[in-house]
């Protein structure tokens, strides 16, 4: 059950635990006076990529995104290279086995149409 934080009108707090479906109290259960709930922010603190710019330190923030810009950049060219040598060795190794085998599948080119039959 949370706690919550009320004020009297003359600024002294008193704390009550109550289940959040309870009403907020709007009287000081032992004197009675008028009292209301204190709201205080919420301890949250983000951290990481993807937030403002203007958050938590900004000469390590630019160092870290040059870096993993970097690596990230090699990393893509790496790969890409990986898979043109791939894709030649395996063209490669296709089409030597193809030359020796008659070509039966030919396809007309795109721009002839094939004659209609008559009926």
């Amino acid at each position: 059950m949370p706690i919550y934080e009320y004020r009297r009108p003359n600024g002294t707090t008193f704390e009550v635990m109550q289940k959040m479906t309870d009403d907020a109290l709007t009287h000081d259960p032992e004197t009675g006076v008028p009292v209301e709930r204190v709201f205080h922010p919420v301890a949250v603190h983000f951290k990481g990529k993807g937030f403002y710019n203007t958050d938590y330190g900004t000469k390590r923030r630019n160092r870290e995104l040059r870096e993993s810009a970097e690596s990230g950049a090699d990393k893509h060219e790496a790969k890409q290279a990986e898979k043109k040598a791939d894709a030649a060795k395996s063209e490669s190794s296709s089409s030597s086995s193809s030359d020796s085998a008659p070509k039966a599948d030919k396809k007309p080119p795109a721009d002839k149409k094939p004659a209609k039959k008559s009926a």
